[in-house]
């Protein structure tokens, strides 16, 4: 693979001089303006239902962050614009806080079109904007406004059959009929602590569930949560913004406290009536996924207990009243949960994923339950499932079958024992989207240095044309930066127990072209960024626009170091496991092993080695300044987790388990026990206004930093939530950041 990425990067310089681009130094005025050095990224790629075209949200030319919806067309085989945002609203967007939470949470962030659904035959769209929907209706190219309340309509979709609207409103479900224009409010109680059909914080933030009702298939009736927040610990919450102070009393499931109260409804259309199913006894539960059956009276769901080691997926017959658990998974630590879970159009089967031989693989179930067989495994993961061709007998996935560090589409039988082929080309890392006949997909691939590139394919693999090539030729923004790029090296090294870390390793290029030289004799400090928590992985062969930050370090003098220490995502469950019961401990310890390889090399300067991260990783940056001190000598910490009890329930107990059956692992896993041993100079920068690790955790050790007279820098954000968006922050944080470590490792900025 490694030839493969150098071979790749000796292209992009070759094509940097033969199109006579000089090269450029990065600054970080650039790194964060317009237009984006990834240059055209469509997002939200999707096939209209009927096949005939690819749609995705693309920024206007004047106004990159307002989005409208473009389409290829598969017929006339062109790219245009398929719906301006500016002639279904203009003006200033008016968000409620929920759905402000909701976006934040979504990672959608911009103005226009940030959402669309299709109708199930392909002939209209459905569009929320500023708190109203929007339906447009394609052969005549005309909109018409749905809602026109006061109130926020909000998780709107067409129903299976396309003959209604569902939304939210007011904390109730509601359908609209389109013919007629008729609305039915199917639940009556909402308001206040009660939600209908709405995901519940931690559904939300924690589990990737983002609503809260499923149609069934036939438009007969669809499944609901009521959730009942009285349970759950009322906080009040600021955010503090540049000329004013706001207090929230929200609701917030801190860790060991209750829950929300949960019921599962299903709604009949034609009278309104509410069938309530029976979840069990035990009401300290999580529902984590629904989804209806191919005969339409059959719901499915899972059941995850409060501890997070046993999920099973019950199925619930709406006509004889009756619940069969289908499977369940164990395990002594946690499950991870997923979405792939596909019921087949013969009615007889389904394909299901799972860990449990320690890695996820796919399984092949018969509808009562029964595995036939397990459909792929060895010593790798399947990241998603992405279509089951029944009458070929094949399966479509993506995974890590060849390399953890990119993402591939593979094919393989469904039924019968046979070979798994790659179809995406290594080299680079692939995000597919396949069609529902299974005949095309699309492919959005990029690698290190290298923005994203959407082509069209047969499933086959073979090229059919480009809906984004986003080619690096001379109009592309990134062009003149390409000859001062590096490469990244990457390699593994061996963590306490022998499993394999993959790190890489960005040098300035005065590194690698003159190894004789005087300048690869200098000694260079070095900032080791990291992420290191769960469900995340930072060293892949990827692009981010977010290295391009560490590009900028690198061009400065630094060279900057990335390891994937035990605990994080795409290496099995075993790699996964090992921060069970206790954070910021294994983590360290494998980070501490970067430091020990980076001390072995000519060109570091070992006494000038720091540390930087965000959210777990600003956690992680803390851990380690106060915990290896003789390793790290400066460090920025963004955003931090400070003490796991100020955090929500499904994530912290899926790690620590319950406060009350692990009260020292908390206590070992905050950071506070540990900041007297702070030696180094640090720095705290945090958002005033963020909602997902409340400024609190930043304030608590502040204090206490200051009652141990341990002197710190800060920086704080007002208005800002947890991902500090817009390019004046940005700009302004990665100078603070800059500035810090240049200061402090007597670095001169070029």
């Amino acid at each position: 693979m490694l030839k493969i990425i150098k071979h790749l990067s000796l292209s992009l310089l070759l094509m940097a001089v033969a199109i006579d681009i000089s090269a450029k130094p990065l600054s970080l005025d650039r790194i964060f303006d317009d237009p984006s050095l990834s240059g055209k990224s469509p997002v939200q790629l999707k096939f209209s239902p009927d096949g005939t075209r690819v749609t995705y949200l693309q920024g206007k030319v004047d106004d990159y962050n307002r989005y409208d919806l473009w389409e290829y067309n598969l017929k006339d085989k062109t790219n245009r614009i398929l719906v301006d945002s500016a002639k279904l609203f203009t003006g200033t967007e008016t968000l409620s806080d929920e759905e402000k939470a909701r976006r934040e949470r979504q990672r959608i962030f911009g103005k226009g079109i940030l959402e669309y659904k299709w109708s199930t035959d392909g002939s209209a769209l459905l569009f929320p904007l500023n708190g109203d929907l929007y339906y447009y209706a394609l052969a005549t190219g005309k909109s018409q406004k749905l809602t026109t309340t006061e109130a926020f309509e909000t998780d709107a979709r067409f129903s299976p059959q396309g003959r209604f609207v569902s939304f939210i409103r007011e904390q109730n479900l509601y359908v609209l009929n389109i013919k007629s224009g008729k609305e039915i409010k199917l639940t009556q109680d909402g308001g206040g602590v009660i939600k209908n059909g709405m995901a519940e914080f931690v559904a939300q933030e924690e589990m990737g569930r983002m609503t809260g009702y499923w149609w069934a298939d036939d438009d007969s009736k669809i499944a609901f949560t009521r959730v009942d927040e009285t349970p759950v610990k009322e906080a009040i919450r600021n955010e503090i913004y540049a000329d004013e102070v706001k207090l929230f009393n929200q609701r917030y499931p801190f860790t060991g406290t209750r829950n929300v109260t949960i019921a599962l409804g299903i709604v009949t259309l034609s009278n309104s009536a509410i069938d309530w199913i029976d979840l069990g006894k035990d009401k300290d539960i999580y529902i984590a996924r629904a989804k209806w059956l191919k005969d339409n009276k059959t719901l499915s769901y899972q059941w995850q207990n409060r501890s997070q080691q046993e999920l099973e997926l019950r199925f619930y017959d709406s006509q004889t009243k009756k619940q069969t658990v289908a499977l369940t998974e164990n395990s002594n630590t946690w499950i991870n949960l997923h979405f792939d879970l596909k019921f087949l159009k013969d009615k007889k089967h389904f394909v299901w994923a799972s860990e449990r031989d320690g890695f996820k693989h796919l399984y092949l179930y018969n509808i009562n339950g029964q595995l036939i067989r397990q459909i792929t495994r060895g010593d790798w993961v399947v990241d998603s499932l992405k279509g089951v061709d029944e009458q070929k007998g094949l399966v479509y996935f993506a995974g890590r079958k060849d390399t953890p560090l990119e993402s591939h589409l593979y094919q393989t039988p469904l039924f019968k024992k046979g070979a798994i082929t790659r179809i995406t080309e290594q080299g680079q890392y692939h995000n597919v989207v396949l069609a529902k006949d299974n005949q095309t997909f699309i492919d959005n691939s990029s690698s290190v240095n290298k923005p994203y590139a959407t082509a069209l394919r047969q499933v086959n693999g073979d090229f059919i044309t480009w809906l984004e090539e986003n080619k690096l030729d001379k109009n592309h923004p990134l062009t003149p930066y390409i000859n001062d790029l590096t490469q990244p090296e990457y390699g593994t090294l061996k963590a306490d127990d022998g499993q394999l870390m993959h790190y890489r390793l960005f040098k300035p290029n005065s590194l690698s072209h003159k190894p004789n030289s005087q300048a690869h004799n200098k000694k260079h400090p070095v900032i080791v960024s990291v992420y290191g928590g769960p469900h995340a992985q930072r060293v892949t062969n990827s692009w981010r626009s977010k290295n391009l930050y560490f590009q900028y370090m690198v061009q400065q003098g630094y060279i900057v170091f990335q390891l994937d220490n035990r605990g994080s995502y795409n290496r099995g469950k075993k790699f996964e496991d090992a921060i069970y019961k206790k954070l910021g401990d294994i983590e360290v310890a494998d980070q501490i092993k970067g430091v020990e390889f980076l001390r072995t090399l000519n060109n570091v300067d070992p006494t000038r080695i720091g540390i930087y991260g965000h959210s777990y990783g600003g956690y992680m940056a803390l851990m380690a300044m106060f915990k290896a001190g003789d390793y790290f000598s400066a460090g920025v910490s963004g955003a931090p987790v400070t003490d796991w009890a100020l955090y929500d329930t499904h994530y912290t107990e899926r790690y620590l388990g319950h406060p009350s059956s692990n009260a020292q692992g908390y206590q070992a896993s905050a950071v506070f026990p540990y900041s007297a041993d702070l030696k180094g100079p640090l720095m705290i920068y945090h958002g005033m206004a963020d909602d997902n690790v409340l400024f609190t955790h930043a304030t608590k050790l502040f204090k206490q930093l200051q009652d141990q007279e341990k002197q710190f820098e800060m920086m704080t954000y007002p208005g800002s939530k947890h991902s500090l968006r817009g390019k004046h922050v940005q700009t302004h944080l990665h100078q603070t950041i800059t500035n810090f470590f240049n200061r402090h490792f007597n670095v001169v900025d070029q």
